[in-house]
This record gives C-alpha cells, structure tokens and sequence, in this order.
C-alpha cells in the first residue's frame, strides 16, 4: 500500500462491498486483483503541496454511496448502422465482441482505471460493423446525482467505419465519478471522441485510452468545466502505420476548482501523425495542471508528432503548471512542442477600450476567443455552441 494514511478500514469496505457484485463483465477474483493493484500502484499525480492541495494516494471513493443502476446511464443513438448494448447485456449476451475492445487497451493498468475495473457494471458498449457511416453523434450520458459511479464506456469500430460519439457527465456535490473509456478500431475506421463534464462539486476522475487499427483517425475532444475535483488521462497508442492521432482539451477552474490532465500521444509505429491543442484557463483560486507526453519509440520513423498549449490566467491567486514532455528515440522525426502561461494582453485590451469597449465587454471576448482554436475541435455546432456558452458563464 503506497500510503499509511489510507485506514485499514476503508479497504476492508472496499473488498466487502466487491463481494456483493455479479461476476459481468469480470470475475471476482479479477475484480479482487483490480483493487488490489489500485492499492498498489501510484497515481503518478502532483504531490500535495503550495498549490495542488489533492493528495490521490490517499483517494478513496465513498463506498457506501455506490450506485450500481443501470439507470445512471442513457444512451441516444440515431443510427441503425450502430448497436449499443448495457455493459451487463454486452458481458451476458456477446462476451466475445466485448472483450475485442473490453480491457483490450491500458486503461486498466493505471491506478484509478484499475479501481474502475473492479467495479465495472453500468456503463455501455457501442459496436460500430464494418463499412457503415453514421450521420449523427452517439450521446452517452452519465448521471451520478450525489453517489460514486464507476462508469464505463467501451467503443468497438470495425474496419472501414465511421462514427461521432458525445459522453456527458454530470453530477451533484459530493459524488464521485471514476470512470474508463476504451475504443478500439480497425482499419480504415474514423472516430470523433467528445467529453463535456459539467459536474458541480463532485469529484471526477477518468482514463480514457484509444487503441486505433492502420490508416486509421482518432480523436479525442474533452472539456472539463464542472467538478471540484477533475482528474483524467487522455491517450491514443500508436501501433500501426498511416494514424491520424488528434487530442484537444479545455479546462477552466475557478474558485477552489482543481483541474489534473495528462495526454500522452505513444507513436510505436512510424509514418503516422499526431496533434495535440489544449486551452486553459483559471481564476479566483482555481488551480490547474496539465502534462503532455509525446513519446516515439526508436523504431518508429517517420512521426509527426506536434503539442501546442496554452494556459490564462484571470486572478492573481490563480495558478496553472504546463508541462510539456518529449521523449524521441528516433531521428527521422518531426516533433513540436510549445507551451505558453501568462496574463491577458494589456495592449489588446487597451486596444479595444480605445475602440468605445467597456474593459469587462473587452476581457470577456479576449478570453472567449483564446478557447476558440480548441472549440473548433469538437463535433456539431450545438456542442460548440454550449462549449461556448458555458465558458461565458465562467467569465461572469
């Protein structure tokens, strides 16, 4: 166990409360092995300190308040050519579809991705067959209300297809959302992988990891504008040639709001590309940081790996940390990264002001229009639109 201060009674809680669970889609003694490597392996966080105050060795999910119904989840889907089935169904009703895509990445592997391992029950599997286009997003949603969920959503893309999906999450103060996304593609097969969360007091923690098939394009679009505590792992894995890897992400805390985001993009194959663009922002006491890795193994020759990110600060007591990380062990490579935190631009909004602007008119759209790069990102001009409008709230 990493950490004394976890009491030998809240595991003991933990395990009992793992006994009552049904065996889909794992077994007992796989669920049991799962917590045990959540007690075991390290975060990898930020240490508590000056400005992160969140130690994650010593997190610990609310038991007693576990919510195992099915109904937290709902699923919109338009499209015929999509089949979305409950993870209980998926694990009783087609075992070995699921686990083609089911713990076939390393979501798992990570501290918190094993904790949501264990207690994998609701959540839902969407299966896309081969050659079919879908017109119209997926939407998943998750409602936690005030309890601790353990979501997941598991994405299987055969060759040749396409598909957008949008995952909300929301929940009330006190909830504890710990949730895992996997997608695993074929050949040829586009996915457009969209998480809004808008989870007020809550603590949200989520690993999502996509394994995409050659030729193939990935992307990721994440905003976390809600919980008090939002931490979560964004990662695409490389391993074929000709993928097209994109990953943006905006964050905004404001008040005591902390915010812990790490994209890692594993180029393991060569002649492939990857992009990523996050945007933040933070003010009154909102804390935030973000660590981008971009990794290339020796033999992958020919990456084209780029990073871009950039971070505003509206207060004083306001505080982000941009970590920017390459590791190249190839030399037939591109790879960019660049990173940038700092104050609004005094000259721009002297600018405006000499144009007849009022300076809180003039801040507000200086800030809205720092996001706009990583907005454009994101499926359907609705989503933006409330990408847009919950940032303007933030502002106010």
């Amino acid at each position: 166990m990493p950490n004394a201060a976890i009491e030998t009674a809240e595991v003991s809680q933990l395990f009992d409360r793992l006994a009552t669970l049904p065996n889909t889609p794992l077994t007992h003694e796989q669920r049991r092995a799962a917590v045990e490597r959540f007690l075991a392996v390290r975060s990898g966080r930020e240490r508590a300190g000056r400005f992160w105050r969140i130690d994650f060795e010593t997190l610990l999910p609310d038991i007693a308040r576990l919510d195992l119904n099915p109904a937290m989840v709902t699923v919109d889907n338009p499209n015929p050519n999509v089949v979305v089935y409950d993870l209980a169904t998926a694990a009783r009703e087609c075992p070995q579809l699921l686990a083609r895509a089911f713990g076939a990445t390393a979501v798992h592997s990570t501290k918190f991705g094993a904790l949501t391992a264990a207690f994998a029950h609701a959540g839902c599997f969407i299966h896309v067959p081969a050659d079919r286009a879908c017109d119209h997003p997926v939407t998943v949603r998750y409602a936690a209300g005030d309890a601790t969920i353990f979501p997941s959503t598991v994405v299987l893309v055969e060759r040749g297809a396409r598909v957008t999906i949008v995952e909300r999450i929301q929940a009330d103060s006190g909830a504890f959302v710990c949730g895992a996304t996997e997608v695993v593609t074929e050949d040829h097969a586009q996915v457009h992988f969209a998480a809004l969360q808008q989870a007020a007091g809550a603590r949200v923690i989520w690993n999502r990891t996509a394994r995409p098939g050659k030729d193939a394009a990935m992307t990721w679009a994440d905003a976390e504008l809600g919980a008090d505590l939002a931490a979560g792992d964004l990662t695409v894995s490389i391993e074929e040639s000709g993928i097209a890897a994109e990953i943006a992400a905006i964050f905004f805390p404001r008040g005591s709001q902390h915010v812990d985001v790490v994209s890692t993009v594993d180029h393991r194959a060569g002649d492939a590309t990857s992009e990523t663009l996050v945007k933040s922002a933070a003010r009154e006491r909102g804390q935030a940081r973000f660590l981008g890795n971009i990794r290339i193994a020796p033999h992958a020759q020919g990456s084209d790996a780029r990073l871009r990110d950039d971070a505003l600060l509206l207060s004083p007591a306001a505080h982000i940390d941009s970590v920017p990380a390459l590791e190249i062990g190839a030399n037939d490579v591109k790879a960019y990264h660049g990173a940038t935190v700092g104050a609004m631009d005094s000259e721009q909004i002297f600018y405006m002001e000499s144009r007849g602007i009022e300076r809180s008119a003039a801040e507000r759209m200086i800030a809205l229009g720092f996001f706009e790069p990583a907005i454009e990102r994101f499926p359907t001009a609705s989503l933006r639109e409330e990408l847009r409008e919950a940032l303007a709230a933030k502002l106010s």
